[in-house]
């Protein structure tokens, strides 16, 4: 709720400084007349930079956002020829790939990584890019 609260504040203060400001002239002289059909640079520059502006933020937290590695947490377990996870915060149940090297079937590990999307009936799947902690054997 606070990023989308956070993302609508921006928006609206670069719209608020697209605004343009007119330049006061000495009274008595005539000003130059605008460019492009009506629009001076000015305002051509404004445009370009408040639509531009808020995309490049979109483009640079959503880049962060997805490129930011995950962990889960809970125990590991022996299953046919491959290893699994209980996530303890959503309960579900991972197969493990990828670095592997150090995950030990009954310990209780945190591991970096991120998630596989199941295909044709596989199960959730989890590629470890390293174990964070190992906490220790499992408590039943």
């Amino acid at each position: 709720m606070t990023k989308c609260l956070s993302a609508i504040l921006i928006l609206a203060l670069v719209l608020f400084l697209c605004v343009p400001a007119g330049a006061q002239a000495p009274v008595g002289t005539i000003p130059p007349p605008p460019h492009f059909g009506g629009v001076s640079n000015g305002e051509i520059i404004g445009i370009v930079v408040g639509v531009v502006a808020p995309v490049v933020i979109v483009a640079i937290v959503w880049f962060h956002h997805s490129s930011k590695s995950r962990t889960i947490t809970g125990c590991v377990v022996a299953a046919q020829n491959s290893l699994t996870v209980a996530n303890e915060k959503d309960q579900r149940v991972y197969a493990l790939s990828g670095n592997i090297a150090g995950v030990n079937p009954g310990e209780r590990m945190r591991l970096q990584g991120h998630k596989i999307d199941p295909s044709s009936g596989s199960p959730l799947g989890w590629e470890v890019s390293q174990i964070q902690k190992d906490y220790g054997a499992c408590q039943p």
